[in-house]
This record gives C-alpha cells, sequence and structure tokens, in this order.
C-alpha cells in the first residue's frame, strides 16, 4: 500500500471493525434472548425450535468473531512503507464506541444542582458532545494523540461537575471489546475514561509500529511509541479496577505491557545491528546478547499470554507471531556468536563471558576449537531458524506477510550459507555442543507513564463556576439579599478570589440582616462573579448606589474543605 492508501485503508478497516462490533451485539442479544425462553418454557417442542435457534446464532456468533479475529490480526497496514525489510510489530486496534447523546441530562443536572437556565448552555454541551464525536475516531498521529488525550483532560471536568457521589447522570457508556467485539457498558465515568485510555495506548502502538526502522530517527521513534504505550497501559492496569471488558482487565493489561516492552526491546536491538561493524568482535558479541534478550523478553510474553483467562482470548496471530520471534532471534543470538567465533579476532575473556556456560572441552585460544564451537552455534541457528518457518507456516494468517517470509527466509539462508563456507569434508573432530547465550541489553525498557498535562485544555463549563464550590460534590442554598447602604457601610468583611467569601459581618450592620459568615458571593447587581477577583468585587459593592446593592449569596452546607481558599488571603473591610 501507498503512503495515501495506507490512511485511508485504516479508516476502512476501522469502520470495518465498528460494523463487526454491532453485528456480534445483536447476535449477543438474541442468543441472550433465545437462552431465557429455552430456561423459561416447559414445552418441548418451543424447547427443539429455541434450541435450533441457539445453534444457528452461536455459529453466526463465532463467524463473525473469526472475521474480527482476522480484522485485529492485520498488522501489515500499521506497518511502516520502507523499503527495507523490518520484522513486522503487533499494533491494537481500537476500542469502537457508540455514539451517545447526553444533551438532556446535562442539561437536567445544570438546572437541579446548579440552579441556572439550562438553555444557556448549549454552546458548551455541543462542544462537549462534538469533541467525543471526534474521539471517536482518531487520526493515527500525533494530532489523533492530542484530541484523545483532550477529551480525557475534559472527563476530569465532567465528573467534577456533574457526577455526584451517591448519584449517577443516567448515561450509559457502551464500549466494544477491542479484540472481541464483545460489548460492555456502565453508567460509570471511570470506564469511558479508561476507555479512552486504552485507546492512546492502542494508538501508540498503531504509531510506533508505522516507524522506519531501517533509520536511527525511525528506531528511537518506535522505541519512544511503544514505551508510552506501555505507560497507558500500566497506568490503566494500576488504577482502574473491576473492568467490565476483558480487554482491560489485569491479566491482558498486564500481557500487553510485556508485549509493549519486548517490541521496545527488539527495536534497541535493531538499532545495534543497523551501527555494527561486521568484523568486530565486540560489536557481533553484543549483538548476540541483545538478540538474546529479545528471545527472552518474547518468551515472558508467550507467558504472560498462557494463563487461563487469556489462552483462549488472544488473538492466534499475536501468538504465533510471538512464538516466531522467539525462535527468530534465539537463532540470531547463536549466528552473531558464530561469526564472532570464526571471522573476528579479540579478547578470549569476552568469548567466554557471552556464554551462560564455559563450552566442553573446547580451548578458544585455539582457531581449531573456535572454529568448531562456531559451527555448533550456527547448528543451532539453522534449526532455530527452521522452527521458526515451521511456525510462520502453521499461521494462516502470516502466511499473508510476505514481509515477515522474507525475513525469517534471509536469517535462515545466511546461517545455511556461513555454515556450508566453514564446513569442510575432512573435519572428522567431534561435533561441539554450543551453550546458550547470555542474554543482555545496553539499555533497558523505559516505561513512560502518560503525561496529560501535555496537553492543555479549558474546562468547557468553566462559566458554571470555580469547582472549588461549584462541583457536583457540594451542595449549597442561594439567597438574593438587598443591601442598602448607611453611614457606616455595608457592614461586612470579604476574603478570597473567585468566589469572593463573606468572612464576617458586622453585628448591628445592614448586612446583618441577610448575610452570614461563610456565604459566597455569585452575582453583584445582576453581573456574574463568580470568577471575579477580590479587588473587582470590592469595587462593585462600594460603587453602589443609594438605592443599595443587590447581591446572590450561597450558603454551602459543609464549608470545611473550602477554608484552604481562604488561609493567608488579605482580608478587606468594607467601610
Amino acid at each position: 500500500l501507498s503512503n495515501f492508501e495506507k490512511p485511508n485503508f485504516q479508516g476502512k478497516l476501522q469502520q470495518r471493525r465498528a460494523k463487526l462490533n454491532q453485528q456480534i451485539n445483536r447476535e449477543l442479544r438474541l442468543r441472550t434472548g433465545a437462552e431465557n425462553l429455552y430456561r423459561a418454557t416447559t414445552n418441548q417442542k418451543v424447547k427443539e425450535t429455541v434450541s435450533l435457534e441457539l445453534s444457528f446464532v452461536n455459529s453466526n456468533l463465532q463467524l463473525l468473531k473469526e472475521e474480527l479475529e482476522e480484522l485485529n490480526s492485520s498488522m501489515e497496514v500499521y506497518q511502516t512503507d520502507s523499503e527495507k525489510v523490518n520484522v513486522p510489530m503487533i499494533p491494537l486496534g481500537l476500542k469502537e464506541t457508540k455514539e451517545i447523546d447526553m444533551t438532556i441530562p446535562l442539561q437536567d443536572f445544570i438546572s437541579e444542582h446548579y440552579g441556572e437556565d439550562a438553555s444557556l448552555y448549549m454552546a458548551e454541551i455541543k462542544e462537549f458532545m462534538d469533541l467525543r464525536q471526534a474521539m471517536r475516531t482518531p487520526s493515527r498521529n500525533g494530532a489523533g494523540l492530542e484530541l484523545l488525550m483532550e477529551y480525557y483532560n475534559q472527563l476530569y471536568f465532567l465528573d467534577q461537575r456533574f457526577f455526584a457521589p451517591h448519584k449517577t447522570l443516567g448515561v450509559h457508556f457502551h464500549w466494544y471489546d477491542s479484540l472481541t467485539g464483545v460489548p460492555s457498558f456502565q453508567r460509570a465515568l471511570a470506564f469511558e475514561k479508561g476507555s479512552v485510555l486504552f485507546n492512546i495506548g492502542a494508538l501508540y502502538t498503531q504509531i510506533g509500529a508505522r516507524q522506519d526502522r531501517s533509520t536511527m530517527p525511525g528506531i528511537h521513534n518506535a522505541i519512544d511509541a511503544f514505551q508510552r504505550a506501555a505507560g497507558a497501559f500500566l497506568y490503566l492496569q494500576e488504577n482502574f479496577s473491576h473492568a467490565p471488558s476483558l480487554d482491560m482487565s489485569s491479566p491482558a493489561l498486564s500481557m500487553l505491557v510485556r508485549l509493549m516492552v519486548a517490541q521496545v526491546q527488539e527495536c534497541v536491538c535493531e538499532r545495534i545491528t543497523l551501527t555494527m561493524e561486521e568484523d568486530d568482535l565486540m560489536s557481533n558479541l553484543k549483538a548476540a546478547q541483545e538478540a538474546a534478550r529479545v528471545s527472552d523478553v518474547y518468551s515472558l510474553v508467550l507467558q504472560a499470554m498462557s494463563v487461563p483467562l487469556l489462552k483462549d482470548y488472544v488473538p492466534f496471530s499475536w501468538i504465533s507471531v510471538v512464538q516466531v520471534k522467539t525462535q527468530h532471534f534465539r537463532a540470531l543470538a547463536h549466528y552473531y556468536t558464530a561469526i564472532a567465533l570464526c571471522d573476528c579476532t579479540g579478547e578470549l575473556k569476552a568469548l567466554m563471558q557471552v556464554h551462560t556456560r564455559p563450552p566442553d572441552r573446547l580451548c578458544l585460544q585455539e582457531p581449531e576449537d573456535r572454529l568448531r564451537l562456531g559451527k555448533a552455534h550456527l547448528r543451532k541457528a539453522i534449526i532455530r531458524h527452521e522452527e521458526a518457518l515451521r511456525l510462520h507456516g502453521v499461521c494462516k494468517m502470516l502466511r499473508k506477510m510476505d514481509i515477515l517470509q522474507e525475513v525469517l527466509s534471509y536469517g535462515h539462508t545466511r546461517s545455511l550459507e556461513k555454515y556450508s563456507d566453514i564446513d569442510q569434508e575432512d573435519d572428522f573432530c567431534e561435533i561441539a555442543e554450543a551453550p546458550e547465550i547470555q542474554s543482555h541489553t545496553h539499555q533497558k525498557p523505559d516505561i513512560q507513564p502518560p503525561d496529560f498535562s501535555l496537553v492543555r485544555i479549558t474546562d468547557i463549563f468553566h462559566r458554571l463556576g470555580p469547582l472549588s464550590v461549584f462541583s457536583a460534590r457540594n451542595r449549597w442554598v442561594g439567597r438574593h439579599v438587598c443591601l442598602i447602604r448607611e453611614e457606616t457601610g455595608l457592614g461586612l468583611t470579604l476574603r478570597g478570589d473567585s468566589p469572593v467569601l463573606v468572612a464576617g459581618v458586622l453585628p448591628g450592620g445592614c448586612a446583618e440582616a441577610g448575610l452570614r459568615e461563610g456565604d459566597y458571593i455569585v452575582t453583584v447587581n445582576g453581573s456574574d462573579c463568580k470568577w471575579a477577583e477580590h479587588a473587582e468585587v470590592v469595587r462593585a459593592l462600594k460603587s453602589c448606589s443609594e438605592r443599595g446593592v443587590e447581591l446572590d449569596v450561597i450558603t454551602l452546607h459543609s464549608h470545611e474543605v473550602h477554608t484552604w481558599n481562604i488561609i493567608n488571603l488579605i482580608t478587606a473591610p468594607l467601610t
């Protein structure tokens, strides 16, 4: 696919995935209804009919899930367009979500809780709904990540503004499992936040897989993207619990973190091989240990994929890729060690340390013994390459990936040719046994947690007032007060900003009849001053006419939580 065709194809892929999710959802509803009817009826004929219907529905479900798995296994479309051959990486498809209309619930909450005319906030509600709609189909680049993070940050404010501790907004958030398409829904905003965070991680995997890893900048960008993907999944695992969908369960997220770490390690190995000197001993040994490390971490990924909850959940193509890479990089470790032994000169100590144990009955100071051990490593490399090719052939999806076939075949052919070059017909020495390679990395993956502060936003509903007071977690009583200035003034003392607090009411003053200590001033003569600074409110009160000043104030049911707002602030008496 060309650069122009790929983004378009990725969009169509996501649309097809969304359609499949809807079809799976419909079949699941049909199955639930049929199962309920089967349990409820005592009529044998009805039971037989329902049983036949269930068989048909289950067959449809299986076909749809297989089609979805094939889409989720479409790794090639997310790979780089570089002519240089790279081993394909595993990207994740984004979770799909249903379109929802929150207009009525938000309007009702603004009217009931904040006591304001909800029609005045239609622009804000529309802005939020437009943002959610855009978030459903982000572009596969930095702009898409910014969009997801912007929406995630807005959810913090939405949570504070509209989600009371013991009351739901009455909105159901529908999301589909990333791998199976099984729908889940919850009223908790945490599910929406967790799903968006999952998509941030998934989008990083797609960005990482698309990098041209035949260049140093491309490898650096891929490492950064996979580390950030791992950070998003780890943050989700540590901060969100009781996920209703399997892709956000702790075992699945743990597996995804390990997978991303393995892909980072693979990029580190590629960077070593990209800059290595082919006839340099230390370069080859370094590459061998890095390749062994990659094989080890993919073995850990395979273990994570094999836990009971996931063994029938993870796509077979993913498992196959991980198995192939485990064998492929172990083969590369033996190959680079063989090159170091056969073609390079250097320190004996380094050759000994690269092995997990000393070679049996071999003296590596002797050229013949070094050659024998090199041949033994090449034999192991060839065996591992052949196993990687066998595993590749077992999986239908991998057989369609020409690029992976090319990489595996090249590695196998290279090892065979090297073995043929050094093999001697008159070599009657006992075959040596090659020890395993001691894995080691010169750059451990640095998991990067999401930094949401990188995307600065303004609370869409900021006109409701400062969150310290005007939030869903606070309750208050509002009053309208009219004060007539006396010779001694209005008789009150103010503190703080945004909103300004009545710090004291002078006994016998005109304010005593309508105000009390702890009140927040919301308007002065009809002008909103929830966000006004201290000096602005003082100025407005001092400029009142002889007819007096009209105030709207609120009294919190408990203002203990707001004492931090008024500590160390200047007190200004109004006289």
